[in-house]
C-alpha cells in the first residue's frame, strides 16, 4: 500500500474530507512521528506497535568487493516492535 492509497481510504472513512485535507493530516501525523524519533523519543500506538531509536556502536566492517577492513561510525536507527494485536491479527490471514 502506498502512501496516496492511503490518504485515498483516509478520505473515504471520512466524507466531508477533501483528499488535500486528508493529506494535510496524513502528513502532519508522519512528521510529528519522525521529530519525535529525531529527538530521541518513543512512540507507542496501542495494538499496533512501538517505535523507538536505537544507538549502534562504531565497529569493524569490510568491504565485501574487496574485502578490506572499514571502518562504520556509530549511528542511531529506528526499530520497530510489533504489538500483540497486530501480530495475531496478521496471523489470522
Amino acid at each position: 500500500m502506498t502512501k496516496r492509497e492511503l490518504i485515498e481510504k483516509l478520505a473515504d472513512q471520512i466524507k466531508d474530507l477533501s483528499l488535500k485535507d486528508a493529506e494535510i493530516i496524513f502528513n502532519t501525523v508522519f512528521d510529528t512521528m519522525t521529530e519525535a524519533l529525531a529527538a530521541g523519543d518513543r512512540i507507542e500506538i496501542r495494538g499496533f506497535g512501538s517505535f523507538q531509536v536505537k544507538e549502534r556502536r562504531s565497529r569493524e566492517g569490510r568491504n565485501p568487493r574487496t574485502g578490506d577492513k572499514v571502518e562504520v561510525d556509530s549511528k542511531r536507527v529506528p526499530f520497530f516492535k510489533v504489538g500483540k494485536e497486530l501480530k495475531e491479527r496478521v496471523d489470522q490471514t
